[in-house]
């Protein structure tokens, strides 16, 4: 499963995480409608991040929604030990899981974990974690994408760390052009496009994307925003 096989040029991904639990196959029908390829599906231990961030039962729930809609899930696994939850998280319906390189010892071994499973594969990096570092491990480990955070990974809501811009253009410069490069965090209308033009071509938004209630309308002020460089 490489990104690169099923995604446009540019995605802006709605994460769930942000979603109203209480509509949530509704407003997933709604992105579905407004164009929506791509569900990032945030996973929290308790334990590498602080909250407890659903797992692989309420996927199962909308799994086949998304599939059957034409899209994608995109795992972010912020937990310990990633590798134990790869095969659940298939099962439940995912296309592709991401880890994080301060939370693992051997890169090329997980990725190699997560391949046996079917899975796409991404590497992500906290904010503080030098981008020289994870890049040059996720070229060797042939990870399918780099995730900069541009929050401290964990909760949703929090602002974009301005000096992810240049985080992101150091990596689109390190990185082959096969790799896709995901910025996660603060994500909203008045900084997507930035957030392109630094070279990052899947975008995660949550807040600007749910927090007014009319999801579709905010994933398509995103895509709007970009517009023409999508």
């Amino acid at each position: 499963m490489v990104w690169g096989e099923w995604i446009r040029a540019v995605e802006v991904e709605p994460s769930l995480y942000a979603a109203d639990f209480a509509k949530l196959g509704e407003q997933i029908e709604q992105l579905l409608d407004a164009g929506a390829r791509v569900f990032h599906y945030d996973v929290g231990d308790g334990h590498f991040v602080e909250p407890i961030i659903i797992g692989p039962v309420v996927l199962q729930s909308i799994g086949g929604l998304i599939h059957d809609g034409g899209g994608r899930v995109d795992v972010h696994l912020m937990v310990e030990s990633p590798e134990r939850y790869f095969g659940a998280f298939r099962e439940a319906g995912a296309d592709s899981v991401t880890f994080h390189y301060e939370a693992i010892e051997d890169l090329g071994a997980i990725t190699a974990a997560a391949r046996e499973h079917g899975l796409g594969v991404g590497v992500a990096l906290k904010p503080k974690t030098p981008v020289e570092d994870v890049a040059e491990a996720a070229i060797t480990a042939g990870v399918d994408l780099v995730l900069c955070m541009s929050i401290e990974p964990g909760y949703s809501g929090q602002n974009f760390m301005p000096e992810a811009f240049d985080r992101l253009r150091r990596l689109r410069g390190l990185l082959p052009e096969a790799i896709q490069l995901q910025v996660d965090g603060g994500v909203n209308h008045d900084n997507v496009r930035e957030a392109r033009e630094a070279g990052a071509n899947l975008l995660v938004a949550a807040t600007a994307v749910f927090g007014e209630g009319d999801p579709a309308a905010g994933y398509g002020g995103l895509v709007e925003a970009l517009e023409p460089l999508s």
